[in-house]
């Protein structure tokens, strides 16, 4: 047969058609979307937030997927093609300059998101994510949705844990500044109340608490621990303010074990997140020492119940005294 410049074009265009078929074409008749057993149709604010997160190109910083070589500290979840179902256009993203947002949703609380897309400072104060208060207050408040739709039926049960806590934080703040205390450490378990801080308060350790404090802390609770940082305004119920804990000790001794837990397990509801995935044990207790030295003025450090010291604590004598009792000059 001869070989004719029409013959070759014709050879090529079907060649091409056959490869589009097989590669697009097949694939499209054959694959089913078939939605996962977590998924949810997504709210129109939710879509509207939807439009913002690809519009913005949160992408290039955040990845809406987990896979199974992902599986590390803070996933939840495998992600799954049914996870997706219906969401035009699906953008997953590769990179985590950011944190994996696939099961964000209900992760923090509303109010949180809220001062969060305002300016990434106000809760993680050494964030990398530029502010987003050039969009309207209801486009915030879309993305905000969107993002606590993230996990679908997952992510909904922990959003409903967070609005009834809210709702319980939020009476217990208006009865007052005592009453919020009481309430709050009424939620850390008995164990825990009367639990001091096995760390001794070197100026090391305070150094390194202080540390924690300035890249999570500062700008919720304030340089002065009066809890009127810039986050402030955005949040319901407000931080808390540690200098008013003072008089608050359990038994007039203890306080060290209530920091520890409320930092290991967050205050749901409030803004308060938990930290049991980005701190380890003695970074806790480092914080907690310095909350206490720096703003309540006594740390319960290596008191009674005390076990062996570690082998490479120095030498360290508790000097702070509880506020009942009279402290020489």
């Amino acid at each position: 047969m001869k070989m004719t410049p029409a013959f070759l074009i014709v050879g090529a265009l079907l060649v091409f058609w056959a490869s589009t078929f097989i590669i697009v074409g097949l694939p499209s008749l054959t694959m089913k979307d078939t939605p996962s057993d977590i998924w949810r149709p997504l709210s129109p604010l939710e879509r509207e937030g939807h439009r913002l997160y690809v519009k913005n190109g949160c992408s290039y910083c955040h990845s809406l997927f987990i896979r199974v070589n992902d599986w590390d500290i803070g996933a939840e979840r495998i992600a799954k093609a049914g996870d997706y179902a219906g969401i035009e256009p699906a953008i997953l993203g590769s990179e985590r300059t950011g944190p994996d947002l696939s099961q964000e949703g209900g992760e923090h609380s509303d109010d949180w998101n809220i001062a969060h897309f305002n300016n990434p400072r106000y809760t993680t104060p050494v964030s990398l994510m530029p502010a987003w208060d050039f969009l309207t207050k209801h486009e915030i408040t879309a993305l905000a949705a969107y993002v606590q739709a993230l996990g679908g039926k997952d992510a909904d049960v922990r959003q409903k844990r967070q609005r009834e806590w809210k709702r319980q934080a939020q009476a217990a703040y208006a009865g007052g500044v005592d009453r919020n205390i009481e309430w709050l450490h009424a939620q850390v378990p008995e164990v825990w109340r009367r639990m001091p801080n096995p760390y001794p308060a070197t100026e090391a350790a305070l150094q390194r608490g202080k540390r924690i404090y300035q890249q999570l802390c500062i700008n919720c609770h304030s340089p002065i621990g009066d809890g009127n940082g810039p986050a402030q305004p955005f949040l319901g119920p407000p931080p808390l303010n540690f200098t008013i804990l003072r008089r608050h000790l359990v038994e007039n001794r203890y306080i060290g074990g209530i920091f520890y837990y409320q930092i290991m397990n967050g205050i749901t509801g409030t803004a308060m997140p938990y930290f049991k995935k980005h701190l380890e044990s003695e970074k806790i207790w480092d914080l907690s020492n310095y909350l206490a030295v720096s703003f309540v003025g006594y740390t319960d450090a290596n008191t009674d119940p005390r076990g062996i010291d570690a082998s490479y604590e120095p030498e360290w004598q508790n000097r702070y005294q509880p506020p009942a009792v009279n402290q020489s000059p």
